[in-house]
């Protein structure tokens, strides 16, 4: 191989108003008014004055921003560069933007999650959004997470639980055995709250979305959350909406005396770190073990109040002893236990409770995306940026998996590089746009497919 140096004069120019960085928007878009996302937000909002005007178009421009890459009020003048007045309509200025979302009131954040929950039962009619396998479990997860803040103007930040200091979102996830977690529940609390706060409510309200999905049916749910939410309001939100539960239970003097009462024989190992299957035996050479015990929690609260269940625990040996040189005379263990109601066996029930991890990642891609910043002073503004923050990501995992080839369980980042941030030239001709893309672009398929698909010709209405 030769490899030959030139010195070749390199310049640049800002002046062809026909190119455009985000071909992939196109079909996005697309997909967002197939899903009704302009229609249900003028329909559902009622922000006042001038700023509150084109509600629908004003929504359309956010969540287009932040599917290509915005993650502050500025970076929305992605919108407005070269040639995209050529494919899109009102494209609207940072600083209006800007206005629009101060405008907001806790009364229109609420408005604006009724339209977010009605935009993912759009996106679910019009793509593959969730799978669902009727002899199993849908299973919706809860989860707080920090946004971290800076400086003093952040109205509503405070020092949280993480030391953190910055606001709170509180997010429900759902997924299925074949699909990748969508977010079906959101809401922004001030940063010094607690995780529960206000979770009785968002449970209820995810189920309510998750009856009405499409895909979804009659089918069982599995409400699963962490320690924090192991209170008697959020069971019996989940259980009082058909949802079978299993949830993480502090280490309280109740959930010992319970694990005390389990027999030496009862252990099972399982499949966890370091483990070993054994052909022959048909089990797992495993230092971790689980068993259960019926339980019956909160029973402190009245009797009507208790909720009966079983308690799943799993053990495994106690790696930090104090005194490494002098072995003790028996294993010691640490105990990790959960509640549950679901019809699962032991062994199912933990693997499918450890799953509840997954919801990790969907807080990690939002604040790696359109979450890296809350960009306002006034928290009812950031609070509207994290729904529109949601419904940027559901829609780009719905165009993920129209396009196929494995993106439908991909990152938003991913997701963006490979379908969004297409560079394309536009040109026009008896008033007909084309867009020239690249040669040889690496994912013309998928990109080619999602195009297709949500540019597909309209059926003639029946005769």
């Amino acid at each position: 191989m030769q490899v030959s140096h030139t010195n070749r004069a390199v310049s640049a120019s800002f002046t062809d108003p026909n190119l455009v960085s985000s071909a992939g928007l196109v079909p996005i878009m697309k997909l967002a008014a197939r899903a009704g996302l302009a229609t249900l937000a003028d329909q559902w909002l009622s922000v006042p004055t001038d700023k509150g005007a084109n509600a629908g178009l004003k929504v359309t421009s956010l969540v287009g921003g932040m599917v290509a890459g915005a993650d502050s009020i500025d970076d929305l003048a992605i919108l407005r560069h070269g040639g995209m007045r050529k494919i899109f309509s009102n494209c609207y200025a940072p600083s209006t933007l800007g206005s629009f979302l101060r405008a907001f009131t806790f009364g229109h954040v609420r408005q604006l999650d009724a339209v977010a929950s009605r935009f993912v039962r759009g996106l679910a009619a019009e793509t593959p959004l969730l799978v669902h396998d009727t002899d199993g479990y849908m299973f919706l997860d809860v989860d707080d997470t920090i946004i971290e803040v800076h400086g003093h103007q952040k109205e509503g930040s405070g020092y949280g639980y993480s030391g953190v200091r910055g606001l709170n979102a509180i997010l429900a996830t759902v997924k299925t055995d074949v699909s990748a977690p969508i977010i079906i529940g959101q809401r922004l609390r001030r940063g010094a709250c607690g995780s529960p706060r206000g979770a009785a409510r968002l449970i209820r309200d995810a189920l309510a979305t998750i009856k009405r999905l499409r895909g979804a049916g009659k089918a069982r749910v599995l409400f699963r959350a962490d320690s924090a939410f192991y209170g008697h309001a959020s069971i019996s939100a989940a259980l009082k909406a058909g949802a079978d539960v299993s949830v993480t239970a502090r280490m309280d003097p109740a959930i010992k005396r319970a694990i005390g009462t389990i027999p030496g024989a009862a252990w099972t190992a399982i499949e966890y770190t370091n483990a070993i299957y054994d052909e022959g035996s048909k089990t797992w050479i495993s230092n971790a073990e689980v068993a259960e015990v019926p339980f019956t929690a909160f029973t402190s609260r009245k009797k009507s109040e208790h909720i009966t269940g079983r308690l799943a625990v799993r053990r495994i040996p106690e790696l930090n002893k104090k005194n490494l040189d002098q072995p003790t005379l028996f294993d010691t263990h640490r105990f990790h236990a959960f509640f549950t109601t679901s019809t699962l066996d032991t062994v199912t029930a933990d693997k499918t409770h450890r799953a509840h991890a997954a919801i990790e990642l969907v807080n990690s891609d939002l604040k790696s995306s359109a979450l890296a910043h809350l960009p306002s002073g006034v928290f009812t503004a950031n609070a509207a940026w994290l729904v529109m923050a949601v419904m940027a990501f559901n829609l780009t995992r719905a165009a993920a998996t129209i396009a196929g080839n494995g993106l439908s369980r991909s990152t938003t980042a991913t997701i963006r590089r490979k379908l969004v941030s297409v560079p394309a030239r536009i040109s026009t001709s008896a008033r007909r746009v084309t867009l020239h893309l690249p040669e040889h672009w690496p994912w013309e398929k998928p990109w080619t497919a999602l195009f297709t698909k949500n540019f597909r010709p309209q059926q003639p209405a029946p005769t």
